[in-house]
């Protein structure tokens, strides 16, 4: 498991395309109003070194220990949402309407999904002041799977997808 300031420098891979513009603390501030949380202190690191955008290979996967509707042994993470307004790019100050839209409980803050499923800050243990764990949510069949604790947590048990060893699980992904 890497350390969170390894992972860190690293997150973010090649495609700059779907990023925010840079984090502002203003932007933080207007967003955590929007949102009716505040945000975890890791989760901003990570987007004050580029907001949004497509995930390092090096990190694109969560292992978990049950199947999911993704995969036998993890979740995707190729990319994760910024915050911001720009350019009609889906970002983090989207999660209301798309949690409405896909019938996902709620306080969430979507990180990143495709609509059936999704990655999202969890706050409905820790209230809108705490620090939320991070949850998978599958819309299609309406189940959810903790993943980690905290945001740094989950940062740390990234690996790359291509790690994972499909063989011995008898996928052919």
């Amino acid at each position: 498991m890497a350390r969170f300031d390894e992972v860190k420098t690293t997150f973010w891979g090649e495609g700059r395309h779907v990023a925010q513009p840079s984090l502002t603390d203003v932007v933080i501030r207007d967003a955590e109003l929007q949102l009716g949380v505040r945000l975890p202190t890791s989760l901003l690191e990570i987007l004050r070194v580029q907001n949004g955008g497509v995930v390092a290979e090096l990190w694109n996967a969560f292992p978990t220990d049950v199947p999911t509707s993704w995969s036998e042994n993890h979740v995707p993470l190729g990319h994760m949402m910024g915050v911001g307004r720009h350019d009609g790019r889906l970002s983090q100050l989207d999660t209301a309407y798309l949690v409405e839209e896909w019938g996902l409980p709620s306080p969430l803050v979507l990180l990143s999904g495709d609509g059936h499923s999704w990655i999202a800050l969890d706050y409905r243990e820790c209230g809108e002041h705490g620090e939320p764990s991070v949850t998978w949510f599958d819309a299609d069949d309406g189940t959810e799977l903790p993943l980690a604790a905290d945001f740094q947590a989950f940062v740390e048990g990234l690996v790359a997808a291509a790690s994972l060893d499909y063989d011995d699980l008898g996928g052919d992904r």
